[in-house]
């Protein structure tokens, strides 16, 4: 890292260390999800009665959030509507860390900025919901207030990067694609940017440690992933069996 000017320098060691952060933090807590016991069966009737159904409902409720449709449908229009967009965003920035970038990537850029020009709208609403609705006011704690604000403040900061204060972003892919080679080259000194990369830093710190782990505990939950046989199969508790 020699070389790097003092801003490069303390971002670069950020960046590195946020990285340590969100992976250590994420395998850990994914290596407890594994390991906790389930002795029984307390699958969410009805429910699949063979390992392939499991795997299949489970396919199908990640894809279209259909136990959220069920319970709340005005929740799932924005968390539904979110997690797309969001996806499409991230479409948006992999070509910031790809080189050549993929041509089905090139293709999808005019509807990846679509998501990213569209990303506040469903923040809003569920900040919105959070505070209109008594009974989710209630349930909400400061946290879930301060990732919903934190998103909205990263797609904000986003957009205003790229229609409000333009940015050198061929300097900001070469710093990016730096880090991803372990060769760091000096970052673009935009505020702009530096705001961004900063709030985007602050989120993935944050990532294993708030609930935002759903992303990854979804393929641990025990009434999602086991197998409604408890007719067909007597489950017994290891220690009661004694």
């Amino acid at each position: 890292m020699s070389g790097l000017s003092p801003l490069s320098l303390v971002y670069a060691v950020l960046s590195y260390a946020v990285t340590a952060v969100f992976f250590g933090g994420l395998l850990h807590k994914l290596w407890g999800y594994a390991v906790t016991p389930n002795p029984l069966n307390i699958a969410t009737t009805p429910a699949p009665a063979t390992r392939g159904g499991v795997i299949v409902s489970n396919i199908v409720n990640i894809a279209t959030f259909s136990s959220l449709f069920k319970g709340n449908r005005w929740t799932w229009i924005g968390g539904y509507a979110f997690h797309v967009i969001l996806l499409a965003v991230f479409a948006r920035h992999l070509r910031l860390f790809l080189h050549p970038v993929p041509p089905l990537l090139v293709l999808i850029q005019p509807v990846a900025l679509l998501g990213a020009l569209l990303l506040p709208l469903p923040l809003i609403y569920l900040l919105a919901r959070r505070k209109a609705v008594d009974r989710y006011a209630w349930i909400s704690s400061p946290a879930d207030y301060f990732v919903l604000v934190l998103l909205l403040l990263i797609g904000l900061s986003g957009l205003g990067l790229k229609f409000v204060s333009h940015s050198d972003m061929v300097g900001i892919k070469q710093f990016l694609l730096g880090l991803v080679m372990a060769s760091p080259v000096d970052m673009p000194p935009h505020p702009a940017f530096i705001i961004h990369f900063t709030l985007v830093l602050m989120l993935a710190a944050y990532f294993p440690f708030s609930k935002l782990m759903h992303a990854g505990g979804v393929f641990f939950s025990p009434t999602r992933t086991m197998v409604d046989d408890p007719r067909e199969r007597r489950h017994v508790n290891p220690w009661a069996a004694k």
